[in-house]
């Protein structure tokens, strides 16, 4: 609690103790591991390296005791009445996820299962917080208290209005997207921040004309010509192409990557394991270079 709210004067209120005594418990700790844990920061305090170390070993086996009461009923139980809590990105919960979620609901169709929309890094901020048991999206870099496996990869796309410049060209540089305005998710998602770095390090200019959340309104402003958009193949179905010019921009922007994404060291539901077991045989690592497919026969 010292670490989680940064005084000891908080963690003695939310331990419901005096501060003095969480002093002697943090002292008597520490002159028995023989090492210091917390060091001062003017008004706060701060784990020490040794601290730090203590508090990632400690903190899966706290919240294991917290939620033993809950995974001991689901497991008496089997699955039966248990919850599966899983934050997900609108992308992902529209294109990505249904036949999983069908597949998961026919094994086990006791469980309550909860999606829980978020934007950017919202979901990681829930995963931490143990407000969801995964999470499902993609990652540009992999924090080190977390664990991604990858479920799909899909190639970047241009899409534009069929009468667009770009529909007559017959290969496709970086700096012919330059000129034209983007319809782009907002900048705290993958998609911008991808499209923002390889203009970036190839030194060229962009602007963005719109900024909406939905792949399905983005199509849908690009097909009424209110500007281009770079996205991933997820996204497009096939009858997208009767009102879109369709590209492949492999060769300009790296893939992205849909995964899942778990805390390290942290206690699974059983729920959550059974979700987890249903997708592993399409889980290929965080650098994979295959696509996932759909729901497994087995």
């Amino acid at each position: 609690m010292i670490v989680k709210l940064g005084t000891l004067s908080r963690a003695a209120e939310a331990l419901f103790l005096s501060q003095p005594s969480v002093s002697l418990q943090l002292r008597a700790l520490e002159a028995e591991l023989g090492v210091a844990l917390i060091e001062r920061r003017r008004r706060r305090v701060a784990p020490t390296r040794e601290g730090q170390a203590l508090y990632e070993l400690a903190l899966p086996l706290v919240e294991g005791l917290e939620t033993l009461d809950r995974r001991f009923h689901a497991r008496c139980k089997g699955l039966a009445g248990g919850e599966l809590r899983i934050a997900v990105g609108a992308s992902t919960g529209q294109y990505l996820l249904p036949p999983w979620i069908a597949a998961f609901r026919a094994r086990h169709p006791e469980v309550h299962v909860q999606l829980r929309s978020v934007v950017g890094s919202d979901g990681i901020a829930q995963l931490r917080s143990d407000q969801v048991d995964i999470a499902i999206g993609s990652l540009l870099d992999v924090p080190q208290d977390l664990a991604y496996e990858v479920l799909q990869t899909c190639d970047p796309l241009l899409i534009a209005p069929l009468d667009h410049p770009l529909a007559q060209l017959a290969e496709i540089r970086l700096e012919d997207l330059s000129p034209h305005g983007l319809v782009l998710p907002p900048h705290r998602q993958t998609t911008f921040q991808l499209v923002d770095l390889v203009f970036q390090q190839h030194k060229l200019p962009f602007h963005v004309s719109i900024e909406v959340g939905g792949w399905d309104v983005i199509k849908r402003y690009v097909a009424q010509g209110l500007g281009i958009s770079v996205v991933p193949d997820l996204c497009v179905q096939e009858d997208d192409h009767a009102r879109l010019c369709v590209r492949n921009l492999r060769a300009l922007f790296p893939r992205r990557s849909y995964g899942v994404i778990v805390r390290k060291g942290k206690l699974l539901g059983s729920e959550a394991r059974a979700f987890l077991d249903l997708l592993r045989p399409n889980l290929f690592g965080r650098r994979g270079d295959g696509a996932g497919t759909g729901p497994s026969e087995r």
